[in-house]
């Protein structure tokens, strides 16, 4: 029987009762699925319940087949190695022992004779030619996210499950990441932003609060059908709008209808002379008759309310969030960053970089690139002066700020509003509400604490509280989409598209970088 991974109504909530799925059903085959959805729509919580990680509360999962699971490898003391970290040292201490004729019958009977030509076809799928032995807290990011990758892939699954697996990875470890899923016949759920991975894909599977919907092909074809969703739901909207006003001026129209007709009556009563028995009824045959009018006219509107507020919660699922940002006012003269001659080490370390030389003037778009480990996010804390240059100045000549992964703007302990008018204690409490609804943060949402946020959460309210009102002249950002959904990573890409300050930019993120329109990269090797 063919392996598929079958969802029959699965809900799942959270410890604080908080509905994160509810009544999901999809079905796998083996394919290569990418999983998309705003931040908070449960993609995955969705993996660690087909891993088995986590129990539905209502419905049940059907596995056919095998499942791996792409985990997180951090070394867990200072001389940890790759073999302890994957939990393969005692197995592969075991073949050691025997190869020197050492081993003893319950060694024999437990070794696994094939674990080291498994583990070396393992490595070479995935391209990483690290040791076994190889200290983990040597190993680069992208090293550490192969050697994952080829533990999952030892077992030979049937299916992959991977979670933002581009996370912290250079473009060449990118690139290594996308091949061997490109060359991956079984099946592989990926969640993951990076729109370069996902184009790669077969499907797509998004996730809103509606449920879930699979898009046929690459991530383009979804991105084309969204767009006709949108225009659709637009139309809807304007629709809505039409016939909630129609049904307004309608009912206007017959209350001044009336009035002219109850004037008109009651002069004539006073003229002609009418006997008040049949003045009296028709009066109340007239107040009968409005009051059926009227109460048609409420409920009318009523329902084309209705109508019109399902319309824009339908809108608000689809319609991607926007940014539109003021003038900064920046010259394209004025001499922004300048770096001269700098040199900078870790304590006890040798040297990222030294005699490091560069210029910002005016609106520029910098990017700066280079492998993990070259110092981008250290020259970015220079620039930022959170450090300082062993040799060498650094110069920073208009107000500006940071944007990274970590969000260090912010109290972690403070609510979002909270730090907004912290950060800009010009604004009163409306004004600072406002500007985080426009980021959709909207009444008590923006009272959350930080700390309790999501990544992606924790970065778009940073970038409420930095764009929302006055952009400075120079925004700093240290991958700043790695922890976005891709609806939040296309709305700083609008917004950044309208800013005419100057942008220094770290990120590993192609899409992004030629979205926000970088004129020049400064290469750290």
């Amino acid at each position: 029987m063919p392996a598929s991974i079958t969802l029959a109504s699965i809900s799942w909530s959270a410890p604080d009762g908080r509905s994160v799925l509810n009544d999901l059903n999809a079905s796998f085959g083996t394919e290569r699925l990418g999983i998309v959805g705003r931040n908070g729509t449960g993609k995955s919580t969705l993996l660690r319940l087909i891993a088995g990680d986590l129990s539905p509360s209502t419905g049940r999962i059907t596995r056919l087949g095998t499942i791996s699971v792409l985990r997180q490898i951090v070394a867990r003391s200072a001389g940890e190695t790759l073999a302890e970290a994957l939990g393969v040292a005692n197995d592969l201490a075991v073949l050691r022992r025997a190869e020197a004729g050492f081993a003893d019958a319950k060694d024999i009977e437990s070794a696994d004779w094939t674990l080291e030509q498994r583990l070396a076809e393992a490595f070479a799928h995935v391209r990483l030619s690290a040791s076994l032995d190889t200290p983990v807290v040597g190993m680069s990011g992208g090293e550490l996210t192969k050697a994952g990758l080829a533990f999952a892939i030892l077992a030979n699954p049937d299916f992959l499950l991977l979670d933002e697996p581009t996370n912290n990875l250079d473009s060449r470890s990118r690139d290594s990441l996308g091949a061997f899923l490109a060359s991956w016949r079984k099946g592989a759920l990926v969640v993951s932003h990076d729109r370069v991975l996902l184009e790669g894909m077969d499907a797509i599977l998004e996730l809103t609060s509606f449920g879930a919907t699979r898009y046929g092909g690459p991530y383009s074809h979804y991105r084309d059908r969204k767009d006709m969703e949108l225009a659709t739901a637009q139309q809807a909207r304007d629709s809505a709008e039409r016939a909630l006003n129609e049904v307004r001026d309608s009912a206007q129209v017959a209350r001044e209808r009336k009035g002219r007709r109850d004037g008109v009556g009651q002069n004539n009563a006073r003229k002609g002379g009418i006997p008040r028995i049949l003045l009296g009824a028709r009066r109340e045959r007239a107040e009968n008759s409005s009051g059926t009018n009227a109460r048609l006219a409420e409920r009318e509107t009523a329902e084309a309310q209705s109508r019109l507020m399902e319309a824009r919660a339908s809108l608000e699922i689809i319609e991607p969030l926007r940014i539109e940002l003021g003038s900064t006012g920046l010259s394209g003269s004025r001499k922004v960053i300048q770096l001269t001659n700098v040199t900078f080490s870790h304590p006890g370390q040798s040297p990222l970089f030294s005699g490091l030389d560069f210029t910002v003037v005016g609106p520029e778009r910098v990017a700066i690139i280079g492998p993990n480990g070259a110092g981008k996010s250290t020259l970015m804390h220079l620039i930022a002066g959170r450090h300082a240059p062993d040799v060498g100045t650094v110069s920073v000549s208009v107000p500006f700020a940071m944007l990274d992964q970590h969000t260090a703007i912010f109290d972690p302990e403070l609510s979002i509003v909270a730090n907004l008018r912290r950060l800009q204690p010009d604004l009163d409490e409306n004004a600072a509400r406002a500007a985080l609804a426009r980021f959709r943060f909207r009444a008590s949402a923006a009272d959350q604490i930080v700390a309790s946020l999501s990544g992606g959460q924790a970065i778009r309210a940073a970038l409420a509280c930095v764009l929302s009102t006055s952009p400075p002249p120079l925004i700093l950002l240290d991958e700043p989409t790695n922890h976005l959904d891709l609806e939040a990573v296309q709305a700083i890409e609008a917004g950044l598209a309208a800013y005419d300050g100057a942008l220094v930019a770290v990120s590993h993120d192609a899409a992004f970088l030629e979205a926000i329109g970088i004129t020049r990269r400064i290469s750290l090797v």
